[in-house]
């Protein structure tokens, strides 16, 4: 069975029908969800490591046994100082970390799949709604808006088309949720944090990214470069999302 969508302006009134792609029939899957996106969030770490002679520029060494103290290795010379082993002044790390150890990794498949599950996501209001987003207002799932709405370049224009969408409520929610972050966070240039809004999907940089970029909780992708941490932030699958028609055309020359 074809499942079709209504296509909605700028306005917020419905235009026309379009024909569903099956990428938004595909299975929840939140555990590979979860793990794609902590992938994506450790290739951001910074590589951090040990150098592989720290502790170990001594010539200590054990003096065996039947001398009435411990094997540890000892310094040469009178006194007998310990030094090498982990525990000791000066010893080296007993399992230090390594720059070049793998924090996760999940294969190319996996990786399709979590995208496609969280697009999928994207049109279950059980899912956007269970998520905590506001979506009384939202006409459909997933919504989609006519080609139009990329070529916004005001901010004014992007929050009156995202209100007459039925958005207004999610928002505000947004606006409400900015708080101060508790710590040294804020000392670091990450004052304040607040909830995640809608994702406005569209198929070309017409203008609109630049237009969204002052509006609170509000991102915007192109098609091409959806991956599961945009779709589903902190692994929740759900999020409130927007799609532009021809975003929705690319999605099956994409994942078909």
């Amino acid at each position: 069975m074809v499942k079709t969508r209504k296509v909605f302006d700028l306005m917020g009134k419905p235009v026309e029908k379009v024909k569903l792609p099956k990428i938004f029939d595909t299975p929840l899957r939140p555990d590979v969800i979860k793990r794609a996106v902590l992938t994506i969030q450790s290739h951001r770490f910074q590589p951090q490591g040990r150098n592989p002679l720290a502790g170990k520029r001594t010539t200590a060494e054990s003096r065996g046994v039947g001398l009435g103290i411990s094997r540890i290795p000892r310094k040469k010379g009178p006194g007998g100082r310990a030094a090498l082993a982990p525990g000791t002044v000066g010893g080296r790390s007993a399992h230090p970390p390594v720059s070049g150890k793998k924090i996760s990794k999940i294969s190319k498949k996996e990786m399709r799949l979590a995208v496609s599950s969280a697009i999928a996501a994207t049109s279950s209001k059980r899912m956007v709604d269970a998520r905590g987003h506001s979506v009384e207002d939202v006409p459909q799932f997933p919504m989609i808006v006519l080609d139009g709405f990329e070529k916004l370049t005001k901010t004014r224009e992007v929050e009156e088309t995202l209100i007459n969408l039925g958005m207004l409520s999610d928002i505000y929610r947004v606006k409400e949720s900015k708080k101060i972050r508790a710590g040294k966070g804020k000392l670091r240039g990450r004052k304040a944090k607040h909830a995640v809004g809608p994702l406005i999907v569209i198929s070309e940089n017409r203008g609109i990214v630049k237009a969204a970029s002052n509006i609170l909780g509000v991102s915007v992708v192109t098609v091409n470069n959806l991956n599961s941490e945009i779709l589903a932030p902190g692994s929740h699958p759900g999020r409130l999302t927007i799609w532009t028609r021809g975003a929705i055309q690319k999605l099956d020359e994409i994942y078909g």
